[in-house]
Parts: C-alpha cells; structure tokens; sequence
C-alpha cells in the first residue's frame, strides 16, 4: 500500500493530515498532467484543487485495484473532462469575436516584445562610449536628422555619420554577447 493510499485512509477515519499530506505530495504532479489538458497553467490550478475538493467533500472508495496516484489522476481526469464539457456548453463565441481574442493576444504579445527589445537596446547602451550612446539616442529616439545631430554634438556631418556607424556595430555586438538578435540594426 502507498503513502497516498495511507493518507487518505487516514483522512476517512478522520486525521486531517491524512489530505495535506496528499496535497503536498501530488499537487504538482497533478497540476501538471491537467496542464496537457487545458494548456493554461491557471485553470489546471483551479482542477487540481477542485480535485482535492471532491475528495474532501465526496469520499469517493478507493480501489486497491489501481495505485492511489492512478486513481487520484483519473478523479482529476474527470474534473477536467467535466469542466470541458460545461465551458463547451455555455461558451459560445463567433468567429469575430474569436479573432478579435487571438488579435488582441498577439498585440499582446506584441508589445511585451516590443518593450523587452528596448530594455536590451537601454542595458547595452549603457555599455557604450558616451560619444556612442549619444549619437545613437539623438538619431534614433530623438530622431534628429545627422544635420541637427551633428549642430548638437559639434562635429561636422561626416563625422557623425561615421559616428553612427561604429556606434550601430558596438550597440549591435554588445546585444549579441547577451544572445539578443536586434533586427533594426
């Protein structure tokens, strides 16, 4: 007999730590394997505690027939094939609206892109020549013309345009030696 089979023996006759023991035992694991269901970390959290849930409230017999973590998994199997079957039932969306999700996803995603490739661009400045990280903040963020750039910086055209372009090459290996590929350089 297993420790799981123990515990939620004990638990029927009583002893509350018969489950917390099982909780802390196959939560994870659980949680896991309903993750291959749903593929939302969140809803297997909310199955695998309405799991332990129905074991508390319902008591369902175990069977020595199977292992107490088979038999635990199959309960959680259930919940999952349940909750599956009630969101398909009261969720109904139109294609728009399920476009408009998937749009609204990957704008998401989108933008946290965006902003972790600027946080790169910023961490590697950081490690330029300042002469570097001012040619490249006047041109880029400020969006100066080289013309404006260079009356700023006091150097003639052609010096910043070569400015420029050291500047872009040390930015570009400074974001590489942190395995950052960034495409606008």
């Amino acid at each position: 007999m297993d420790n799981g089979a123990s515990s939620y023996r004990r638990f029927l006759d009583g002893d509350e730590n018969g489950m917390v023991e099982i909780i802390r035992d196959y939560k994870d694991g659980l949680m896991l394997y309903l993750n291959s269901f749903t593929r939302n970390i969140y809803t297997a959290e909310e199955l695998m505690e309405e799991t332990f849930v129905r074991l508390v409230v319902k008591r369902p017999k175990f069977s020595e027939k199977y292992s107490f973590k088979t038999w635990l998994y199959t309960i959680g199997r259930n919940v999952a094939v349940d909750c599956s079957r009630r969101n398909s039932r009261t969720v109904s969306l139109s294609h728009e609206e399920m476009q408009s999700m998937l749009d609204e996803e990957k704008s998401l995603e989108q933008a946290y892109i965006q902003n972790e490739e600027k946080i790169a661009v910023h961490q590697a400045m950081k490690k330029l020549k300042t002469e570097y990280r001012q040619v490249l903040y006047l041109t880029f963020f400020e969006e100066l013309d080289n013309a404006q750039t260079a009356a700023v910086m006091k150097k003639s055209r052609r010096q910043i345009e070569n400015l420029i372009y050291r500047a872009k090459s040390s930015l570009k290996k400074e974001l590489e030696k942190e395995g950052f590929v960034y495409e606008g350089l």
